[in-house]
Parts: C-alpha cells; sequence; structure tokens
C-alpha cells in the first residue's frame, strides 16, 4: 500500500494546536451553544429551567456535566421542526432518519452549518489521504440519509472529483472502478465486502484496481474485517464516524498514518463518555456510552446527545485532538441472551478467524420453548467446501463463541449468498423472540 500521510503544511491550524488552545476554543463556543439553544429552541428552555441550570452557569467545561441529556425520543416527540432554532426560512438543507423503529428524526442546516459539515467531512478526507484532484467513489446513499451529501459536500470542498453513484447495482460499481479508477471508495463496511464478492465473480483481482484507501463508515466494524479488506484490495481502510443528530459523516476521523482511533473534530463537537447506567461522566480512557455536544450548529444544536455508542476517549496522536475508538457497540442493540451482553461485533471478530467462513453472518434470536436461542447463519468462502468441512467451520465457531462470550449458539453454514447482502447498513440481528 502506498504511503497517503498528508503534508503537515495542508492541516488545519487546529489540527496540531496545543490542548489549551483547543479547551479555550470549546469554552468560547460552548458558552454560545447553550445559549443559543436556550433562547431559540423551547424545548431545551424547558429542560434545563426543570433542571435548574442555566447557560450562565457554565464557567468551565466541566460544568456542562450538569446540563440534562437529549435522547432520540426528545428529537422524534418534536417532530418535525421543534428542535428548529432559526426561522425556517434560513434552513437551507434537511435531512432526516428513515423512521423505521418509530417517528424520523429530521435535522436542519442553515448556510453556515453546511459550510462547517464541508469543512470537517474535507479535513476527513484529507486525514485519510485523498488530496484536491483526487476521484472519489461516493457509494454511501444519496436522498434524507445523511451519508451520500454530507460526503459529497466534503469531497467538493477539499476540490475531489466526484462519483455519486450511491448504493445499488453492485456489478456497476465494479465496472465504474475499473472504468473511471478512482483512488478513493466511500461506503459501508458491509456493502464493500458485496462489491469484493462482486469482483471475484466477475473474475476481476481486486488487489489490480485504482483504489487506494477505503473509507468505511455508518456501522461498527472490526479491526480483522479491516485486515480482511486492505489484504483484499491492497489498500488502506480508515474509519469515518459520524450521526445526522450531530451533524452527519465527518464527526471525527480515522488518520491513515497511524490508524489508531477517530480524531474527534473538538473545534465543532464536544464529546464526553458517561457510564449508560448511571449517566455520570467517567475519566478519559474508561469505556462507556458517547455524548455528543454541538459547538458551531445553527439550525439544529445538540446538547449532551445520547448517541448509545460505546467507545472510549483516547488523547490524540497524529492529531492534537482526542480520539475516540472504534465504536465496539451500541448500548440500545446489545443483544441481551439469558443474562449475557453480547454485541455483533464480538460474533465478527470470532468468524473472521476460522477458515473457510467470509465474513457475512446474521443473528437470529428465538424463544422456543421459555428458554433464549441464538442462531449465527453465515457461509462459506468457496462453494466447492464439503459438508464435513462447513459442520466442522459451524463447530469451530460455537465453540469459539461459548469460551470467549459466553453463551451457546446454533451455527448454520450456507452458500455463498445464503446471507442476505445490504446496499447500505447490514442487518445483523433479526430478533424473533415473542414481544413482551
Amino acid at each position: 500500500m502506498k504511503d497517503l500521510t498528508p503534508a503537515r503544511d495542508s492541516l488545519d491550524a487546529i489540527e496540531t494546536a496545543s490542548r489549551d488552545e483547543i479547551s479555550t476554543l470549546q469554552l468560547e463556543r460552548l458558552k454560545w451553544s447553550l445559549r443559543h439553544a436556550y433562547d431559540n429552541v423551547p424545548f431545551y428552555k424547558e429542560k434545563f429551567d426543570a433542571a435548574g441550570v442555566h447557560p450562565d452557569d457554565l464557567k468551565d467545561l466541566s460544568d456542562l456535566s450538569k446540563f440534562p441529556f437529549t435522547v432520540k425520543t426528545d428529537l422524534r416527540d418534536n417532530y418535525p421542526f421543534g428542535m428548529f432554532a432559526v426561522p425556517q426560512e434560513q434552513v437551507k438543507r434537511i435531512h432526516a432518519s428513515s423512521g423505521t423503529t418509530g417517528q424520523p428524526t429530521v435535522v436542519g442546516y442553515t448556510a453556515k452549518d453546511l459550510e462547517n459539515w464541508g469543512s470537517v467531512v474535507a479535513r476527513s478526507l484529507r486525514a485519510a489521504g485523498m488530496t484536491p484532484g483526487d476521484m472519489l467513489h461516493n457509494a454511501y446513499g444519496y436522498g434524507l440519509f445523511t451519508g451520500g451529501m454530507g460526503i459529497h459536500l466534503g469531497a467538493d470542498t477539499l476540490g475531489l472529483s466526484t462519483i455519486p453513484i450511491s448504493g445499488g447495482m453492485t456489478s456497476r460499481q465494479v465496472r465504474l472502478i475499473e472504468d473511471f479508477k478512482p483512488k478513493g471508495i466511500t461506503v459501508t463496511p458491509s456493502y464493500a465486502l458485496s462489491i469484493l464478492d462482486e469482483f471475484n465473480a466477475q473474475g476481476i483481482d481486486p488487489r489490480d484496481s485504482s483504489l487506494e484507501v477505503g473509507i468505511f463508515g455508518a456501522e461498527p466494524w472490526t479491526n480483522a474485517m479491516r485486515q480482511e479488506i486492505e489484504q483484499a484490495f491492497d489498500m488502506h481502510a480508515v474509519d469515518i464516524y459520524g450521526l445526522s443528530e450531530i451533524m452527519g459523516p465527518g464527526v471525527s476521523m480515522e488518520c491513515v498514518e497511524s490508524k489508531d482511533g477517530l480524531h474527534i473534530w473538538e473545534d465543532h463537537f464536544y464529546p464526553e463518555i458517561i457510564n449508560p447506567e448511571t449517566g455520570e461522566v467517567v475519566a478519559d480512557g474508561e469505556q462507556g456510552e458517547l455524548v455528543f455536544t454541538s459547538l458551531t450548529k445553527e439550525a439544529f444544536p445538540v446538547i449532551r446527545y445520547r448517541t448509545r455508542d460505546l467507545t472510549r476517549l483516547l488523547a490524540g496522536t497524529a492529531r492534537s485532538m482526542r480520539r475516540m475508538e472504534k465504536v465496539t457497540g451500541r448500548s440500545d442493540d446489545m443483544i441481551i441472551l439469558r443474562g449475557v451482553n453480547v454485541f455483533p461485533t464480538q460474533i465478527e471478530e470470532l468468524l473472521m478467524k476460522i477458515d473457510g467462513l467470509a465474513p457475512h453472518f446474521q443473528i437470529e434470536l428465538a424463544r422456543p420453548d421459555r428458554m433464549d436461542q441464538m442462531r449465527i447463519l453465515t457461509e462459506v468462502t468457496d462453494s466447492n467446501i464439503g459438508s464435513d468441512t462447513r459442520a466442522d467451520a459451524a463447530a469451530q465457531l460455537s465453540a469459539a463463541i461459548k469460551q470467549s462470550v459466553g453463551i451457546s449458539a446454533k451455527v448454520d453454514v450456507g452458500d455463498i449468498g445464503a446471507v442476505p447482502r445490504s446496499e447500505g447498513k447490514a442487518v445483523r440481528i433479526l430478533d424473533n423472540r415473542p414481544k413482551a
């Protein structure tokens, strides 16, 4: 793989600023954001008043812990525009979640918000090794989902040549990569595996493609999957993080030269890690739930938003700003099976160690006889693998899950294509247990 380390003089000044400079800027912007939300969003005024706090109570960054959390249901309860802090005519862009688990969450952007969003995504793409004039194959979905449009905005800001292919039509994805020869690709890691399968199905060696870096996000993925993708494509694989409630893609980014966690762009987003059960802030280095407060958002300020993503904060390395470890799972999609907490990423880590098994899997939960049961559906890497070898691989995975996670799981190994493919976020869990 090529060395894609960005030139030091191409970085924004804030990326290499001292911690004191970053903290001073954060405190100034945090005071503004709290006041902006309190004065312009009735929800926040009511919430702050009920908690007995006022924006003027923030004297130090640690004082933020006095303020109440915002959760997804708050956004849904104020659907569609109740959380906006500016008049409608100042809102230049609106995005929304799919709403598959409830009322959609709607977010808005002023012209300045869009400028800031473009700036942090451009910074992220540069951290991945992209430079002005490079070509980017953008396979994130376009539309209400923030992924495709957010990446495109940052690509324009950085001066890239963007292929807005979006998701789907996997054979065409491969054809355009072969014909257009982009340097980078932005895509969910699960769909990257589908593109990899299509390369192989067409008899094309993905290592011969033009791709030098893949920028993956929108779902948790493991370092084992990173190694699988990097080896298969002979390209760097780096992690990008974001969520629509905070901005979209570009909240934090892994630097290609270090690949040791995602640097949070702390000049725009203030992070905290809390104990997900007590809500208490924990020290840097301790694992917990990630909470964000926006520092510069005009249309849709967010105060102490509980992301439900589990990670920990670490000191900066390639950049001065703190890093977040790769997200290991979510506190709200964690599987609790017979009293044991299980994350899909744990299953993925174990699966990737077993020869003959592809990195595609789905977890099915059932309760046939008053006892929760887990079934793992995965598939072979080669259709010629026989039944005995499949049974042995299934037994290996089942034993590894028992030893590592502490639960029993039935493993079925199917043919290539047995696991449903996703063109966006992978559907990892099918919970067929009776609802209470």
